[in-house]
Parts: C-alpha cells; structure tokens; sequence
C-alpha cells in the first residue's frame, strides 16, 4: 500500500524518546506497519492502540509484537474511525498522545484528524520533510500556506529532526523529518473559526495574487474592490500585500472586518 519500512533501529527509538512518553502515557499509532516504533512505544507507555489498515501485516505484528501485552491492533482506516470513541473506550484514564511514521499520501488529513479530535496531549509524527516544514512555518516564509495557519491554530509545532531515506525500506526519493504538535488549550487568537480559515483559503486559492485581488475573487459577491481595499488598509495592512505574508492574527482581524 505503499509504506516504508523503517529499518534503521535509531529512528523507531528516537522518534519515541520525542514522544516523551511515560507510564502514565497511553498512545495512538497510526500505520504501525510491522512493528518497530511499536515495540519501541510498547516499552515507554502504559498502553499503545495501533491502528492498521493492511490485513495482510496483522499475521507480522502478531509475530514482532508478541511479546508485548499492553499493546492492541485495531484493524481499519483511520479516516473512518471514531478517533473520540477510541480515545474513551480505549485509551482513557490515561494522558493521551499520538504518535506515528505516517504514510506519505496521507499526512495532511491524518494531521488534520488528529487535531480536530482533540484529547491529545502531543502529536508526534514521522513526515515528509517538505511538509514538516511547511507545518512549522512562519508568516513570510516560502514554506508557509494554510496549512501552516491551521496546525498552528491548533497547536505549537516544533520540526524535531530528519531521517535520510536509507533508513527505510524501499527507500523513498525524498528525506523525512519528525514533528512534534503540542495542541493548545485555546486558540492563539479570538475570532469565529470558520470565518477566519474561510479567507486564509481564499488568500492561498490565489497564491500569487495580491491580498486584495484574492480577495475580490472570493468575496466580490459581498464587497466592491474599493470596499476591500478600504478593510485591508483599516487591518493596517498595505494593499499591494500576499497572503502568505500574514499572521493568524491579522487573518483573525481581517475576518472579523469582513464579518
């Protein structure tokens, strides 16, 4: 299904260690894959839910996982299943973390699940290294989109570090890297939710577009071009600016103008 293997011990073992995990820890994995950072969050943690799609690794990680008896296999896709109830039948009374080699064609709804459940401590994952950076982006930096915007809504995120691509099997054309999601107990800025992603999206629809021209377009329906120009400039904001230059709190301001 198009996983990598880890094959290089030091990574399974590093990537827990950033989990900081205790036994008062219970933990979610997502694509165990046949076992090794497994075993590795077995020996830290009170307990380890592993989630796995493929039926055919269940027969491997009975075999590697053996010998570990607080660790339990749920066999589905982590895009269908109830991540609250798990964490509630499952993993509770425990603190609650996250922590996974992720499959790369799947990294940005998983990461977007895991924050939208809530009730975890920490979000540790393995990632492509280009999405590693682009989640811990500041405003102004190449990397930064609104994705950026939406994890660190959630959470303060942290790129902990790279793993080169002969560390797993087959070895991927790409380097990866760890990141560490701290969710946050309230938003870093007021403001509706919903109406503030709306104009991230619309400021990054149109990437190259000015603020204002990629706003037009979004709510040209609402506003006249000079009425933008005119909200853009009270946000104190000049009228020749990108989106990707902003912050969650001029986006959090802009939103509140426009609604």
């Amino acid at each position: 299904m198009g996983q990598n293997f880890l094959i290089a011990d030091w990574v399974p073992h590093d990537i827990a260690e950033a989990a900081q995990l205790d036994q008062n820890c219970a933990v979610l994995e997502i694509g165990p894959g046949i076992g090794p950072l497994t075993q590795q969050l077995a020996r830290r943690a009170r307990k380890v839910v592993a989630i796995e799609l493929d039926s055919s690794l269940l027969p491997i990680l009975d075999e590697t996982l053996a010998g570990y008896t607080n660790v339990e296999i749920v066999s589905g896709d982590v895009m269908k299943l109830d991540l609250s109830g798990i964490i509630s039948d499952k993993l509770s009374p425990f603190t609650v973390k996250a922590c996974a080699n992720l499959p790369y064609n799947i990294t940005t709804p998983v990461i977007t699940k895991l924050l939208e459940a809530g009730g975890f401590q920490s979000i540790t994952v393995m990632i492509q290294r280009e999405v590693a950076r682009r989640i811990c982006a500041a405003p102004g930096d190449s990397d930064c989109g609104a994705f950026s915007l939406f994890c660190q809504y959630y959470a303060d995120c942290e790129l902990l570090f790279e793993v080169p691509p002969d560390c797993f099997l087959p070895a991927p054309k790409v380097t990866s890297a760890v990141v560490r999601l701290t969710p946050r107990a309230v938003p870093p800025v007021a403001g509706n939710r919903d109406a503030i992603f709306a104009v991230v999206k619309a400021a990054f629809a149109q990437r190259r577009k000015t603020l204002l021209n990629a706003l037009a377009a979004a709510y040209g329906s609402r506003f006249s071009k000079e009425q933008l120009r005119q909200i853009v400039l009270e946000c104190g904001l000049p009228e020749t600016v990108r989106g990707e230059r902003l912050s969650l709190e001029q986006f959090s301001l802009l939103a509140n103008r426009l609604n």
